[in-house]
């Protein structure tokens, strides 16, 4: 029995992409080119401007170390003295809310690092406590 071979079956049939690759390159020069000229129609906005002069909160740093001794910024102070000094740092600054941040050894007792916030906030002043082993 002759089966005949179709001629069909032996050759490969190929897609040229050839053409393919040219209009993929013209498509995306395309979107490109529509991608940076719509940029220019974004919506332009003002910022606005504040009326008056705003003040940044200002704060005092009050230090106190093992041997109780207090620092207000890098000066040391006696104890008695302690509400007319922040009373004069936190009139100089003339801020909106001050703020005390009190940096304490944590071997000093509680009640002095509450009689500092005490004295703070009776100035009107907020306060903060940070607890650590400073020198």
């Amino acid at each position: 029995m002759g089966l005949r071979k179709n001629k069909l079956r032996d050759e490969h049939s190929e897609v040229d992409t050839g053409p393919l690759n040219d209009i993929l390159f013209i498509l995306l020069m395309f979107f490109l080119m529509i991608s940076t000229i719509a940029n220019s129609n974004t919506i332009k906005m003002s910022v606005p401007r504040a009326k008056s002069d705003t003040k940044q909160k200002q704060s005092v740093v009050v230090a106190i170390r093992q041997d109780r001794s207090l620092f207000v910024g890098s000066k040391s102070i006696p104890h008695d003295s302690l509400e007319s000094v922040l009373r004069k740092y936190i009139n100089e600054k003339d801020s909106i809310n001050p703020a005390v941040v009190i940096n304490a050894d944590s071997s000093v007792a509680w009640n002095e690092i509450v009689n500092v916030m005490k004295v703070a906030r009776r100035l009107g002043a907020t306060t903060s406590a940070n607890v650590s082993g400073i020198d």
